[in-house]
């Protein structure tokens, strides 16, 4: 059984990462036909998903994502390519996601 892992740092705090990790659980649950569940806890998520021949966790925390998935034998030989896709599309949403951060308060002089 094939295992994909990534991590990814960021800034954005628990509030907006929710956001993000229930965008990209609504990304994948269209384009790749998987069952997603958020399991939210007081300082971290867990987006559960699922499909035929793939089985994994995205942890959601203040300061970082860590998405690990299990796949079955035959997808297995699509590794490489599945990672790729998951890794664009988490870093598609991270990116957007960090414009959309706003922008720090300037101390008054």
């Amino acid at each position: 059984m094939a295992e994909i892992r990534i991590h990814r740092d960021h800034d954005l705090g628990l509030t907006k990462a929710r956001e993000i990790a229930w965008q990209w659980a609504e990304q994948v649950e269209a384009k790749f036909d998987m069952e997603c569940t958020v399991l939210e806890g007081e300082t971290s998520d867990t987006v559960e998903f699922t499909r035929s021949g793939v089985k994994g966790e995205l942890t959601v925390a203040p300061d970082h994502f860590e998405l690990v998935a299990q796949l079955g034998f035959l997808l297995g030989a699509f590794k490489k390519t599945i990672e790729g896709e998951i890794e664009k599309e988490l870093d598609s949403l991270l990116a957007a996601g960090a414009k959309k951060k706003a922008p720090a308060k300037k101390k008054p002089a």
